[in-house]
């Protein structure tokens, strides 16, 4: 299954346990990546963040854990724990961890 991290296929995952934090840092793990699409799991140490920046895809993030801020076109959203926030393609956002935090990223490129 080319763009797929084998190990995790045809079986039931903990995304919580899936990354780990990292003290003053973001860390990243692609879970799948394809040609339609990518799903990443991040984990943000708090303060940490990513900063204002488009992509040219809708972007659905799932907070699997902590709460984060999320600015989508100048609007804040304190996003938390089993909420989900779209940003739309080609619209500046911006996210910080109000908490350490662990977000699921899919971007479907359509």
């Amino acid at each position: 299954m080319s763009g797929t991290t084998e190990s995790l296929v045809g079986r039931a995952i903990d995304l919580k346990e899936l990354i780990a934090y990292q003290e003053g840092s973001v860390v990243s793990k692609t879970l799948n990546d394809k040609k339609v699409g990518t799903i990443t799991l991040f984990a943000f140490d708090k303060g940490q963040g990513l900063s204002e920046h488009t992509a040219p895809y809708d972007a659905f993030v799932e907070i699997v854990d902590g709460e984060a801020d999320i600015t989508i076109v100048g609007t804040d959203h304190r996003v938390k724990e089993g909420q989900f926030i779209i940003m739309p393609a080609n619209q500046p956002h911006a996210l910080r961890a109000v908490t350490p935090f662990k977000m699921l990223l899919v971007m479907i490129r359509a």
